[in-house]
């Protein structure tokens, strides 16, 4: 079989789909092995993201999809999903990235190293270092990035951060992973049937799940431990599928709900059949949470992985075992200027009650803070709070003073 790699993309109205195609072939060692499946969703008045001139070329495979009929990234990547053809590998992008020089031999060797080491199914994973295409390549940044774990949002999803690997210029083969981005994924192409992407996810879940799902499938996640793409983040000012889709936020209920399911967060019953989409047998959920160190029912994590340290975690006594998670709740703020009329307030009021009105948790923002805020360094004021707890937060409380008027403005939302 040759070396052809099957590549997915799932593009929506970006302006850098064709420089991404045109970077990604111009730096393989083979571009005659490169295979493109594009989810094109696109509006004709944009103009610039126009695939016409890839139409006759036999590499190509594009589903052209007007953006009203979008359904989210995960509808997206799974109709390309749809046309894997046996290709050996497969890499999935987003449509915006730049590429090293024989990106696609340094993929292959690395897979081929670790296979020879024993892993069958290995699985380059990451959040690609950033680049900015207005100053590009300038600012490109010059270290390969791993994966960190930051928390579990409100509606059970994980997210992750990106971060230096450490040492990575002594390194001489990829690091183990805990993490899956959808980003950037490049491994054997049978995980295109093997994990593939479920159509009903919307977005945040999508990640943690098919980390999950490959894991117990049988494939060991692995960051490179050298540069082999770039990833613009930002997007700044350019449209996404929610901010054309008004029931975007329905799709996004259905998928935290789903994901909560799969993972039987929060009380919730696995009473959906799954399928394909369900975990793998070759590994189970609890061998994913000892490798990794996170405990979905709990929605806890170990220190071991709060340190950031490369897994798999260390193998514990049953008492150390159940002893060892802990139960932390991060979350955002999102308070919008339009509600901060006042000139003189001198702190504000942040707590979070569980569903019977009990605090657990209170710490209010100072003057210091206050003044930091208004001073408008972004488009909302956002203000972070971690703490422990052994129950899920059900509401969080914000209740600005001020020194002329005392307590106005209360503001409440549910988790």
């Amino acid at each position: 079989m040759s070396d052809q790699i099957f590549i997915q993309i799932a593009s929506y109205r970006d302006p850098q789909l064709i420089p991404t195609i045109k970077d990604c072939i111009a730096n393989a060692a083979h571009p005659e092995n490169l295979i493109f499946c594009i989810a094109w969703q696109h509006d004709e008045k944009d103009g610039w993201d126009n695939l016409d001139e890839f139409r006759t070329d036999v590499r190509f495979k594009i589903i052209d999809i007007p953006y009203q009929e979008a359904k989210g990234a995960c509808w997206a990547r799974s109709l390309i999903q749809r046309l894997y053809n046996n290709e050996k590998y497969t890499l999935q992008l987003d449509s915006h990235h730049r590429f090293v020089p024989n990106w696609d031999v340094e993929c292959i060797q690395m897979i081929e190293q670790l296979q020879n080491k024993g892993h069958a199914k290995p699985l380059l994973t990451t959040y690609l270092t950033s680049f900015n295409p207005e100053k590009d390549p300038e600012e490109r940044v010059q270290i390969p990035w791993k994966m960190n774990f930051d928390r579990f949002i409100p509606e059970g999803a994980v997210f992750f951060l990106p971060a230096g690997i450490d040492n990575y210029q002594t390194l001489t083969e990829p690091i183990p992973a805990r993490f899956y981005s959808a980003h950037f994924c490049f491994t054997l192409g049978e995980f295109c049937r093997e994990v593939p992407h479920d159509p009903d996810y919307y977005f945040h879940g999508e990640e943690i799940s098919i980390a999950v799902r490959a894991y117990t499938h049988g494939y060991d996640l692995f960051h490179p431990h050298k540069l082999i793409a770039w990833h613009e983040y930002t997007r700044k000012g350019r449209t996404k599928q929610w901010d054309d889709d008004k029931t975007w936020g329905d799709k996004n209920k259905s998928s935290h709900l789903k994901n909560r399911k799969l993972f039987e967060m929060d009380g919730e019953i696995k009473d959906i059949d799954f399928g394909r989409y369900d975990f793998g047998t070759v590994r189970s959920l609890e061998d994913y949470q000892k490798y990794a160190g996170l405990h979905f029912k709990k929605r806890a994590v170990q220190q071991y992985t709060l340190d950031n340290k490369i897994a798999p975690n260390p193998v514990l006594s049953s008492e150390e075992y159940e002893a060892s998670w802990k139960m932390i709740f991060k979350h955002c703020v999102d308070i919008s200027y339009d509600d901060m009329k006042e000139e003189d307030y001198d702190f504000w009021v942040l707590s979070f009650e569980d569903k019977d009105g009990k605090e657990l948790f209170r710490k209010d923002v100072t003057q210091e803070e206050i003044n930091w805020f208004m001073k408008k360094h972004e488009s909302y004021i956002k203000i972070w709070r971690e703490f422990h707890t052994e129950t899920k937060p059900y509401k969080w409380i914000f209740w600005p003073h001020s020194k002329s008027k005392g307590f106005i403005n209360r503001i409440e939302r549910v988790l």
